[in-house]
């Protein structure tokens, strides 16, 4: 990782940017921000600081620090979306299709700092429309890994299940990676995102030899196969 991207108001104040390119710096310099010290006690006058401008001069880019943080959300969203235009999701199982999405989905947020802002930071002290906003924009992803499960189930590539809790279950888990990732440590994005992707997704992929007793669910004693494609 480049040291701009450790410290991403450098860009900001070393380059002649654009206008597209200083808001850009302002919002992964917030983002670093708000991970590092929490939305509450970080102060626009720290970010200002931070980049060596006034703090009037944030607001040519931005309204108040709330709007900044929804943009944060925004960026993320769209960091998640942008990786999944380049992966393969027009073919495959429902269960090929929530692998693909959650290594996307982890891979986004050990690789940008909008990523991890989806994961971790608390929409609570947020206005009400802003938060409304913010909370749609999760949903998004919510709504997504449940679109592909109920296509898995269809399919019968994933055994039967609530799909809301299990694409609540998948998100929760991989949100959980912001909380103990460091770009420093001994595993690589790569196999962070794959394997996470693949441990989540084994626990949706329908067992054979299923049957159901007073209501439940119990494995057989027939052999467990993957009904993933290799």
């Amino acid at each position: 990782m480049s040291t701009v991207a450790h410290r991403p108001w450098q860009s900001f104040r070393v380059r002649q940017r654009d206008g597209d390119a200083k808001r850009e710096a302002v919002l992964e310099t917030a983002a670093h921000l708000f991970l590092e010290r929490g939305y509450h006690s970080t102060s626009l006058r720290e970010l200002a600081a931070l980049l060596k401008i006034t703090k009037p001069a944030l607001y040519y880019y931005f309204q108040n620090k709330e709007q900044i943080l929804v943009e944060c959300y925004r960026a993320g969203i769209a960091s998640i979306e942008g990786l999944l235009d380049e992966g393969e999701l027009d073919h495959g199982t429902g269960l090929e299709r929530v692998e693909a999405y959650l290594r996307v989905y982890a891979m986004a947020i050990v690789s940008h700092d909008f990523g991890r802002c989806v994961a971790m930071l608390d929409d609570s002290e947020l206005s009400p429309s802003a938060r409304r906003e913010v909370r749609t924009l999760k949903r998004r992803i919510d709504g997504t890994i449940r679109e592909y499960i109920e296509q898995g189930i269809g399919d019968g590539s994933i055994g039967d299940c609530d799909p809301k809790l299990a694409a609540f279950a998948a998100a929760g888990a991989i949100n959980w990676i912001g909380t103990w990732y460091r770009p420093d440590g001994g595993l690589s994005r790569e196999s962070i995102a794959t394997g996470f992707a693949e441990l989540l997704t084994r626990g949706l992929a329908r067992r054979h030899g299923l049957v159901r007793r007073n209501g439940v669910h119990r494995t057989s004693v027939t052999k467990i196969s993957a009904s993933k494609r290799r």
